[in-house]
Parts: structure tokens; C-alpha cells; sequence
């Protein structure tokens, strides 16, 4: 079963409250996203850790409820 794209951007703002995320799906089929977030709690964080930040916020829904998720992050710029 397929995941929708506001369900994917609330898990992600869950866990990373200050985040601004946008969600796009790639092939329109609902199972192929993109998911472009910046945090402040990327700060520090090597690429990996912060892609795998994002996994952890999607509770173990990879591979299963979503199928594909290509991930870009950036740290969030302090204002």
C-alpha cells in the first residue's frame, strides 16, 4: 500500500519540528518521492546522518509502505 505525501512531509516534521520539508512525487503514482528537508538539527551532521535522521522519522515505513524516497537535506539557516 502506498504512502500518501502529507503523511511522509508529518512524519518528518514529527520528528524534526523546526523543519521545512517539501515532498514530491516523481512519477505520479504515489509510491516514487523525493523529499527535500532542512533542519537546524543538521548542524554538524555529516549528509549520512542527516538522511538517516530522516529515516528514523519515517518509523520503519521504508522498503515496505514506501517504496522509494530520494532524499536531499540541508542544515536550516539561522535567522
Amino acid at each position: 500500500m502506498a504512502m500518501d505525501a502529507r503523511h511522509i512531509q508529518d512524519l518528518i516534521q514529527d520528528a524534526l519540528p523546526d523543519a521545512d520539508v517539501r515532498i514530491e512525487d516523481m512519477r505520479g503514482d504515489g509510491d516514487h518521492y523525493a523529499a527535500f528537508v532542512e533542519s537546524a538539527a543538521f548542524e554538524g551532521k555529516s549528509r549520512v546522518q542527516q538522511h538517516q535522521m530522516v529515516y528514523a522519522a519515517l518509523q520503519g515505513r521504508m522498503g515496505g509502505q514506501l517504496h522509494a524516497l530520494a532524499i536531499k537535506t540541508a542544515v536550516k539557516k539561522q535567522a
